[in-house]
């Protein structure tokens, strides 16, 4: 007891120990993640409002464009300029445009197209269109009527083509495009465009940050972010993962401009994606943490909790198990008392003071062995008297062999006087009270079931006018079969109560069909030419035998709810019976067609009770 008593109170101590150290490590990890959530999405949404305000000037810069005439007439005129006019053009109109990119000087290129061959290029500002036309944006710019897109691209080629070597050069930059359509016709286009490392600082700062990096991705999934960084830039499993990471979210997002993230791990390293849709663009900021240090002070703090509850449980462990050894000592002097007394050595009490729950135990004790003592004492005389009693019994009981020979005797006064049909109906029912009353087991063999049933149909023709007619269409090899005694009566007696209604004026018939349904099944189909059963009953009926039969299975002690209902051997204790000694392959089912008949068929095992040489040899033996 001193031992389960330690182990409880560790028990005790430990479970609510191992839950409030959990609820502690989840709030310390929540608020790990909280913090780096709360940080990071900070940064993000710094980052968006910049690139907000990059749009806004990118937007002016290509609304301003356009807003003179001289420009746009310029763009659309028929005829070729003169020397003269393109100078003045060039030291007006164009020279502002030029201005504008001055005054916002993130601003990379800002580039008008035309598709007017009188129109003479001036760089950097005007174009011709066919400078662009491979370009992937151009047709899907042509379609928009108007409306802005945004391209993002890694490199920023010169348009001219007059630097070879800045062909690959790495330039990342985004670009804002917008046809010119003017009465009713396409003019050209206006190019607006940044490098990333102005339109999104943060993101393409330069910085190096082992922990996080931020990205952009465009609308169709590209990503773009700052090469010189290692910690995203440099690691393919890791964009990989972001990819997937980030697919995933959009799948999972409503659609609104909220933040959202996920948590996922590379090569057993966790790491957290940050999203921020910048809708303008038809783009999403990313942010990509790395949790390994927060997990790794999660970690140490869970192990500074873990040590310190061990050593708590541990001291407590000590302190109780010595003070139970104190406080259980009387406890253990009244346990070997008590083996010694059920040993029979002893039969005196035992002598504890004290008071608390242990006095009290030992006072009960020595109540019990003086009780003990006096019941050992009883129990010599009552059995004494019992033997007595067992005497007198055997000498009171009566023979059932006295029943048989009264009827035996009133059969004969029949007889001699000339009473047949009461003679015929005596010999019947005290054949069916030698079949009730011989209960030696279970199994009895099927002609023995059907001679019981000959005497029952006998007696109970007695009472009707129009007597019942009994067919038997059984092969002679099935009458040594087993089958489960009062199995066929109960059918044959609900046929009888039951089939006619009180209708007399067409014979009464039930047949006994008996059938080998397969190499070790034989079927009993008991049949009436009775009212029938409506549909509906008769579904019911149905449903209620094979519930009966569940509640045989989940209830193997008692005979089901059904079988109570019934009051008695009916249906479903018929069917609850077969099933209960052969198994669930068993039992009976119940068909009728109304007005016409009703049909009781009854499945058994092919089983011979006795030996004998009917080609059964093969099937069990129950002798």
């Amino acid at each position: 007891m001193q031992s389960r008593l330690v182990a409880a109170y560790i028990i005790i101590l430990v479970i609510p120990s191992i839950g409030v150290s959990n609820y502690i490590f989840k709030q310390i990890s929540d608020t790990y993640i909280s913090e780096t959530l709360n940080q990071n999405g900070f940064l993000l949404e710094i980052e968006k409002m910049s690139m907000l305000g990059q749009i806004e000037a990118m937007e002016m810069a290509a609304q301003l464009s356009v807003t003179d005439q001289r420009v746009t007439d310029y763009l659309m005129t028929r005829e070729e300029l003169g020397t003269d006019e393109l100078m003045e053009l060039s030291r007006g109109p164009v020279k502002d445009l030029a201005g504008i990119q001055t005054n916002n000087p993130n601003i990379a290129h800002l580039r008008l197209f035309t598709n007017n061959d009188r129109v003479n290029e001036m760089w950097p500002i005007i174009f011709h269109e066919r400078r662009v036309v491979k370009e992937p944006w151009y047709a899907e710019v042509s379609d928009l009527n108007g409306n802005e897109k945004w391209v993002f691209s890694q490199r920023d080629p010169d348009l001219l083509r007059r630097y070879a070597a800045d062909v690959n050069q790495e330039a990342p930059k985004v670009s804002l495009l917008r046809e010119i359509h003017m009465r009713n016709r396409h003019v050209g286009f206006i190019q607006v465009e940044m490098l990333l490392k102005h339109f999104a600082p943060k993101t393409f700062a330069g910085i190096q940050d082992d922990g996080s990096q931020m990205a952009i991705s465009d609308q169709g999934g590209n990503m773009f972010m700052d090469k010189n960084q290692k910690f995203l830039a440099r690691n393919g499993d890791l964009q990989n993962a972001v990819q997937t990471e980030f697919q995933k979210l959009l799948k999972r997002g409503d659609g609104e401009p909220a933040a959202r993230n996920a948590q996922f791990e590379v090569n057993g390293r966790p790491y957290l994606l940050m999203m921020v849709p910048v809708e303008r663009l038809q783009a999403h900021l990313l942010n990509v943490v790395s949790l390994e240090g927060a997990l790794n002070n999660v970690s140490k703090a869970q192990r500074q909790i873990i040590f310190a509850n061990i050593g708590l449980i541990a001291i407590l462990a000590v302190t109780t198990y010595f003070m139970n050894a104190i406080i259980l000592k009387n406890l253990r002097r009244l346990t070997e008392k008590m083996k010694k007394v059920r040993r029979g050595e002893v039969q005196t009490g035992i002598d504890i003071r004290g008071g608390g729950e242990i006095g009290e135990l030992a006072h009960h004790f020595n109540k019990l062995l003086q009780t003990i003592n006096d019941l050992i004492a009883q129990g010599v005389r009552k059995q004494a008297l019992t033997k007595e009693a067992e005497l007198r019994t055997l000498h009171s009981q009566i023979d059932s062999h006295f029943l048989y020979n009264t009827l035996e005797n009133i059969k004969m006064l029949a007889e001699m006087e000339d009473q047949r049909t009461i003679s015929d109906a005596l010999t019947s029912l005290g054949g069916m009270m030698r079949y009730n009353f011989k209960w030696s087991g279970e199994y009895v063999k099927l002609k023995d079931e059907i001679r019981h049933i000959r005497n029952y149909i006998d007696v109970m023709n007695i009472r009707f006018d129009e007597p019942i007619m009994l067919l038997l269409n059984i092969p002679s090899e099935f009458l040594e079969l087993e089958v489960l005694k009062m199995s066929l009566q109960p059918i044959v007696e609900n046929a009888v109560k039951y089939a006619w209604n009180g209708r007399s004026e067409e014979k009464r018939l039930i047949k006994i069909d008996v059938v080998e349904m397969e190499e070790d099944k034989i079927t009993i189909v008991v049949t009436d030419n009775g009212s029938g059963i409506e549909s509906y009953r008769l579904g019911r009926l149905n449903e209620t035998i094979r519930l009966a039969g569940r509640e045989r299975e989940a209830d193997p002690g008692g005979c089901g709810n059904a079988g109570r209902e019934g009051g008695g051997i009916g249906l479903m204790n018929v069917h609850q019976r077969i099933q209960l000694f052969y198994g669930k392959a068993y039992g009976l089912e119940i068909r009728s067609e109304e007005g016409t008949y009703t049909s009781v068929i009854m499945i058994f095992p092919k089983v011979l009770l006795t030996g004998g040489g009917n080609g059964f040899e093969k099937l069990n033996d129950r002798r």
